[in-house]
């Protein structure tokens, strides 16, 4: 199980190292520039600008088929939760993370997610590294705030997964004695030398909240100026207040999440997807159009090119060509609980096979009904293939997958409020769900129940996107996968009473060896602290 990989000191952005294309490996460019050299070129920091939404799509391992990118990222997380599952263990690449095993500092799968988010970290600083703010062109300020906007996206995700935070199975006292409460991860900067990366200890919650919001004030200053987000590859300044809003949730600012979540709302190009763009079986979430912020796959990708290796082989239940779906009978399910909490009258059900009998049952639309007849019960059709091509992996495969929605500044200003007021909480709530999810939908409940509520409809509308997890873990929710009638497999159905253990994530091995800083001071293991429910 094991595998050396390359670690964060590698990451240190000495000023040029790139290979100026799309295809970024980790951490050992190949050519070399020079900080003059690419100021110099707007070429140059335009191919550095690039290589951060090209990293969305990074495959990190040909060997390795769940390592797509960070797609992958946010299908860990959703199996790291509750509301979706594996409808059978074969074919299953995503096992380990679903069954909570193999979480240790020595395997694979957590040197995946340390290695690729670090490996993005210096696409970002790279950005960030090669462009002087004194000096540097309009365009290129642009440039630098999508730079601090991704580095801040990146360093934001690792901190809420990798922060300890209290669990019922494992302790906050790690088994070299030390207290590990609310640490993070190690922050790079662009500017760090190999010295300083090899002597670099986990930020702390405070330290990590201020070196993100000074990304974040950085980007909202510069990212004003750029003139082209790619088709929504890049981030605008919608998305940073999208990422601030994000983190004053983590932050429980509960008053400075609702202002940033309205700015984001305000500020934003699109509304909130109508049920015909979630539902269409040709563009029904994989285009960017009606996002803030995607991700998007071209046939030249090597993650479209392999065919199996992608978004749409791995989520899209409708493809023939992957790791899902007709090809292999193994489907991406929504928790049986989950999907029946979910109103009739809510369209966002019909993202979902009803099971027969179901008042649902012909309601939902499918790219071939031919194949739908096999799917499981429950089987999310959420993620279509590309152009709605089921077949052809080089046209299914290119496809795109959201980053940021409005809808979730939506549900992030709902909670935000209901947390200083309950009335008004209630309100936005219930007017985003009349207005575009469910024209009957009215909730009367207050305080805890409030916050779990608007929590439940924003998994809802966030299912597959990657979110759950993050709120899970901040509210400490309890995931429950083994009840009478679960549809979870055998080897995952654990019960847990408040946030699991497995959702503080274990820094890998082969950082604690090139920086001493970290030695010592690691999440406890997670793995296998849960007994499975057997129905006893």
């Amino acid at each position: 199980m094991k595998r050396f990989n390359k670690t964060i000191f590698a990451l240190v952005a000495v000023a040029g190292l790139t290979t100026l294309n799309s295809c970024i490996k980790e951490t050992e460019p190949t050519s070399v520039a020079t900080t003059n050299q690419i100021a110099q070129s707007s070429s140059a920091t335009q191919a550095l600008l690039m290589a951060q939404p090209a990293y969305f799509n990074h495959l990190w391992d040909n060997d390795r088929h769940y390592s797509f990118g960070y797609g992958a990222m946010m299908h860990i997380r959703d199996l790291m939760a509750s509301d979706i599952t594996k409808s059978s263990a074969s074919y299953n690449q995503w096992r380990y993370w679903l069954n909570n095993q193999y979480q240790g500092d020595a395997y694979i799968f957590g040197q995946f997610i340390w290695n690729y988010y670090y490996g993005f970290v210096l696409a970002a600083n790279n950005v960030i590294g090669n462009v002087n703010p004194e000096t540097a062109t309009t365009e290129q300020l642009g440039y630098l705030g999508t730079g601090y906007a991704f580095r801040a996206m990146l360093y934001l995700d690792m901190a809420r997964m990798y922060e300890f935070l209290p669990n019922d199975g494992t302790s906050n006292i790690n088994a070299n004695g030390n207290d590990v409460t609310g640490l993070t991860v190690p922050i790079v900067k662009a500017e760090m030398t190999q010295d300083e990366a090899r002597n670099n200890p986990r930020a702390t919650r405070d330290e990590m909240k201020t070196f993100i919001e000074e990304d974040l004030n950085k980007a909202e200053e510069y990212i004003v100026n750029l003139t082209n987000t790619n088709g929504k590859t890049l981030p605008d300044l919608a998305c940073v207040y999208g990422l601030k809003a994000r983190l004053y949730m983590w932050l429980e600012d509960y008053a400075k999440a609702q202002e940033y979540a309205r700015k984001a709302i305000s500020t934003s190009t699109v509304g909130p997807m109508s049920q015909e763009q979630c539902l269409n079986t040709t563009t029904g979430f994989n285009v960017t159009d009606p996002w803030m912020w995607g991700a998007q796959m071209t046939t030249e990708d090597d993650v479209v090119q392999t065919g199996i290796i992608n978004w749409t082989s791995h989520v899209s239940d409708e493809s023939t060509f992957g790791y899902c779906g007709a090809a292999t009978g193994l489907y991406n399910v929504a928790d049986k609980n989950f999907y029946e909490r979910i109103s009739n009258t809510d369209f966002r059900k019909l993202e979902f096979k009803a099971p027969e009998g179901s008042p649902l049952a012909d309601k939902v639309s499918y790219v071939n009904k031919a194949y739908a007849a096999d799917f499981a019960d429950y089987t999310m059709v959420k993620f279509r293939p590309g152009n709605g091509n089921a077949d052809d992996y080089m046209t299914g495969g290119a496809t795109a997958y959201p980053i940021m929605r409005v809808e979730e500044m939506y549900f992030i200003e709902a909670e935000a409020a209901a947390h200083q007021n309950a009335a008004q909480g209630q309100n936005l709530i219930n007017e985003f769900m009349k207005t575009y999810r469910d024209p009957q939908y009215n909730t009367t409940k207050t305080g805890d129940e409030l916050i779990e509520e608007i929590v439940f409809q924003k998994r809802v509308e966030l299912v597959g996107e990657g979110q759950t997890f993050f709120d899970i873990k901040r509210l400490n929710l309890p995931v429950t996968r083994g009840y009478e009638g679960t549809n979870f497999i055998a080897t995952a159905r654990f019960n847990t009473k408040g946030r699991p253990a497995w959702m503080n994530l274990v820094m890998v091995r082969t950082e604690k060896n090139n920086n001493p800083a970290v030695d010592g001071w690691n999440n406890p293991d997670p793995s296998d602290v849960y007994p499975v429910w057997t129905g006893k």
